[in-house]
């Protein structure tokens, strides 16, 4: 099956801040809110620091270049002090998740690079370990501790996510944090020593008490919730009774193509899942 997740013109890097390149991104953040530059058409990120403070050198405390995208340097930065976020200077900071909606795919994407670089950088300047204050390393991406040697890198959390489907009906859940009438793929996080399948027969058997089987990889999508990996599933229904666990799920169903719910946004993993099942049914249901 086709990957969900095409490539991207988005290369990692893990080289601090060097020279400026001519053409750069910067992705300022104020607490955990993206600065993002509002015209009539569009939301975009800075292209330079002069774009948030009028000068070459906005105020920040952490600096650091992430990559490149489509041939720009993109650089992360933590702005230290910040009163000019109003609509008259065209600035605004928003959630990632508000930014969801939109920047473009490839953006966003790295919007939740730059977040997560900072989380991680904010969150061990001190082992955890013994305790020492932690030295970053210019080479990668890593914190380390002088006194022990701990080496502590960005985490990554995995999480399955899969659609399961019986002949032509597929199964949605819904969770209480989700817009009214949403509903999602089922999903959660591997559990240490679990393989990535061993994980969806879990997760689908705590949500809602069915088995399955025929579990098949398609694709996945960094998500920045705040470090996860969604790595996307289809499955086959093989036995059982729905029997919803409340203490995971408000509530979930059985949909045909004819019949289906407010769905994720267009750019997620878990719409491109349902949206995979919509390219197989949808005529048949009409």
């Amino acid at each position: 099956m086709q990957s969900l997740i095409q490539p991207k013109s988005a290369t990692p890097r893990s080289n601090p801040i060097d020279s400026p390149s001519p053409r750069e991104r910067w992705f300022f953040f104020q607490q955990d809110r993206l600065v993002v530059c509002r015209s009539a058409e569009s939301l975009n990120v800075p292209a330079t620091p002069s774009d948030i403070s009028g000068t070459d050198h906005a105020p920040t405390s952490f600096i650091r270049k992430i990559g490149e995208l489509s041939g720009e340097a993109c650089y992360v930065a933590e702005l230290t002090e910040f009163s000019e976020l109003s609509e008259t200077s065209g600035l605004q900071g928003i959630t990632l998740r508000e930014a969801f909606a939109h920047l473009a795919e490839d953006l966003w994407g790295m919007a939740g690079r730059a977040f997560q670089i900072l989380a991680w950088h904010r969150n061990h300047r001190f082992c955890g370990r013994c305790g020492a204050r932690t030295t970053e390393l210019a080479t990668e991406f890593a914190m380390r501790c002088p006194r022990c040697e701990l080496l502590v890198y960005p985490r990554i959390s995995p999480a399955v996510i899969m659609t399961v489907l019986d002949g032509d009906k597929i199964l949605l859940g819904r969770a209480p944090r989700f817009p009214a009438g949403m509903y999602s793929p089922l999903a959660g996080f591997v559990e240490p020593g679990e393989t990535l399948e061993e994980a969806v027969r879990r997760e689908v058997q705590e949500e809602v008490g069915i088995a399955i089987d025929e579990i098949r990889y398609v694709g996945n999508q960094p998500w920045p919730f705040p470090h996860s990996l969604m790595i996307g599933f289809t499955a086959r229904y093989a036995g059982g009774d729905l029997q919803v666990n409340h203490n995971e799920l408000e509530d979930a169903q059985w949909f045909t193509a004819d019949r289906m719910p407010l769905l994720p946004a267009r750019t997620s993993i878990a719409r491109r899942l349902i949206e995979l099942y919509l390219a197989e049914h949808v005529d048949s249901a009409a």
